[in-house]
């Protein structure tokens, strides 16, 4: 039920085009039922002329409001039968005109109803979609350590076209198929109630088969959902590593394990739409049982004369057509309900998303941060992942327009210390200021504005040379781009590429070499002009001339700001004025380079295994 309502929300943001889509549904299913409805007093003109010699009684409409439509179905009788004295073919054709003009009428609603949903489905998918895009955004680094990010991707495509689905049950489940059935039933007791009665005693069973199915439907739903998530993170991360793929040979063990769970998903949604599939064709065997029971006794009781002259010959059949229509809407609740259970399991896995915690949460009343004029300090900080602590009791300071240097071991925690200045992760214990100012008292959008980070992996956008340096700073000018790209060394070969500044760089900067890629990221940087600087191995990755440029594009970006530099090549971080040894999340040595070759040990050490010397 707590699905349901979350769909009924979802689709009534939408006030006014949801009720178009109820009202001309409402009007196309009065419309269905005219259209065979208005067949009766011609049947009965056709196969019994002889009773429509008695007299003809103009009726009389009272002023009741319930008795309007049995007065319309009257004055059609009347209509029918002085037209027939007069002219039958005139009534023939009067009956023709009239049931055609209804079934236009019919289908010019029923697709004013469709045309309608469908702008409404996929806003309600849109708006889904963006909600879900929104807080990936939102959540901490921490959530995607937990997560594959092929099965966030599965639930923004797969599990949101449920939702799609599901929309146009809730509307049909509740605001087509009971009024229609209402609608039907009443025109069905109008001409028997008793025959009415045996029915709606039928009816029920087939409801409970088909809700015994439904309960059965989500579990499969959501295995195969699952599953399609793991395919998008095999898909994912096999893309990803292609090259190294076809270097081991392991093509054929990759295509194997994916054929593998592929068959396995294909089991499943295999058996998630036979289950679906199930309910219509049952529905219909039972509806066919249903409706053979029907015939059966409204033949004896016109056979027998046993019941009020209501139920003619005529308005049986006319009976055994419209209770054939109240077929169809019981067969759309039960598919409305197959189609609201399959959905269920799709919102389950996005409200795991939606409803995860943020964690990074905005101060109420932030403030303000200015110009850094102290410095940043680290007092007494631990974190800890799960009930794991990688940081343990760190203080030291960065003052301002100082380089201070992290090294150690990998799995020492210099990534994670920096990573917590942004707010990537908050901090367990003690305090991380921006000059007198805790970082969780200022606002993340304004802390972030004041640092810049270049990470060892060159993080690129599938987009122009321009547009990828602009991207913490979209509204800037041409002459600022350019200015920023000769500071990193990069306009040189900028300017070489086939379109210059224009030039696409293609899927994570792939058109790319590595050296290339990294002094774009400086360039970002530079343009954004951030008073802190963030630098994580930002040349571990390249050759001895690409590092040498990138180098000097650090320097130049690094000159006057404040900068905490993670360093593997020692000897980019010679000129630093503090470096800090960590060691299993713990501080072991702090000082220059200078200092720390004269204490000979752990900075020493490795400095000597890279070949560095006082």
């Amino acid at each position: 039920m707590k699905g349901i309502l979350e769909i009924y929300r979802y689709t009534f943001k939408y006030k006014g085009t949801a009720f178009l889509v109820i009202l001309f549904n409402l009007l196309y299913i009065i419309f269905n039922l005219l259209s065979m409805a208005l067949f009766v007093p011609f049947l009965q003109i056709i196969f019994f002329p002889e009773k429509q010699e008695q007299v003809i009684i103009k009726p009389i409409y009272n002023g009741d409001f319930f008795g309007f439509f049995e007065y319309c179905g009257a004055y059609y009788n009347y209509l029918m039968q002085s037209m027939t004295a007069s002219d039958p073919k005139e009534a023939l054709i009067f009956v023709c005109i009239t049931v055609a003009i209804a079934f236009f009428l019919k289908n010019i609603f029923r697709y004013g109803a469709v045309w309608f949903q469908s702008q409404l489905r996929m806003s309600v998918v849109r708006d889904v979609r963006d909600a879900l895009f929104s807080k990936a955004m939102r959540l901490p680094l921490s959530y995607y350590t937990d997560e594959r990010k092929g099965d966030i991707i599965s639930r923004m495509q797969s599990d949101v076209g449920e939702i799609e689905n599901a929309v146009i049950a809730v509307l049909e489940l509740f605001f087509r198929e009971p009024f229609a059935i209402v609608l039907y039933l009443s025109a069905l007791i109008y001409w028997s109630p008793s025959l009415t009665l045996v029915s709606l005693v039928l009816l029920p069973i087939t409801a409970l088969i088909i809700s015994i199915i439904g309960k059965s439907l989500k579990r499969t739903a959501k295995q195969g959902q699952e599953q399609m998530g793991f395919l998008y993170s095999m898909m994912d991360e096999t893309l990803g590593g292609i090259r190294i793929i076809k270097a081991f040979n392991a093509t054929k063990i990759i295509t194997g394990n994916f054929a593998k769970e592929n068959l396995k998903h294909q089991k499943l949604i295999t058996k998630t739409f036979r289950k679906k599939d199930l309910s219509s064709p049952l529905n219909e065997t039972l509806g066919a049982w249903i409706l053979m029971v029907i015939v059966w006794y409204g033949g004896s009781i016109i056979l027998g004369g046993n019941e009020s002259t209501r139920l003619t010959a005529t308005s049986f059949i006319a009976f055994i057509v419209i209770f054939s229509q109240l077929l169809v809407p019981i067969q759309g609740i039960s598919n409305s309900i197959s189609n609201l259970h399959k959905s269920s399991a799709s919102q389950d896995r996005i409200n795991h998303i939606l409803n995860a915690d943020e964690k990074i949460n905005e101060p109420e009343k932030p403030i303000v941060l200015g110009e850094l004029k102290k410095g940043i300090k680290y007092e007494n900080v631990s974190f800890k992942y799960d009930n794991t602590y990688v940081l343990k009791n760190i203080s030291f300071e960065v003052p301002i327009g100082k380089t201070i240097a992290l090294v150690g071991e990998s799995g020492s925690g210099k990534s994670t210390l920096a990573d917590l200045l942004p707010r990537f992760y908050d901090i367990n214990e003690g305090n991380i200021t921006f000059d007198d100012v805790h970082i969780k008292d200022a606002s993340i959008f304004e802390l972030r504005q004041q640092v810049g980070i270049v990470s060892q992996e060159s993080i690129l956008f599938n987009a122009t040379v321009k547009e990828n340096i602009a991207f913490g700073k979209p509204d800037a000018t041409d002459e600022e781009i350019i200015h920023a790209a000769k500071i990193a060394n990069a306009h040189q070969f900028i300017i070489e590429l086939e379109n210059g500044y224009e030039t696409g760089i293609g899927e994570r900067g792939n058109k790319l070499s590595g050296g290339q890629k990294q002094r774009l990221s400086i360039a970002r940087a530079i343009l954004k002009n951030p008073q802190i600087l963030i630098l994580d191995e930002a040349t571990s990755a390249l050759d001895t001339e690409s590092e040498k440029l990138v180098q000097e594009a650090l320097d130049n970006l690094m000159k006057d700001r404040t900068s905490l530099v993670i360093a593997h090549r020692l000897s980019t971080i010679k000129k630093a004025d503090l470096i800090i040894v960590l060691s299993k999340g713990e501080i072991k040595e702090k000082g220059t380079h200078e200092e720390l070759m004269q204490l000979k040990g752990t900075y020493y050490n490795l400095s000597s295994l890279q070949g560095i010397n006082a």
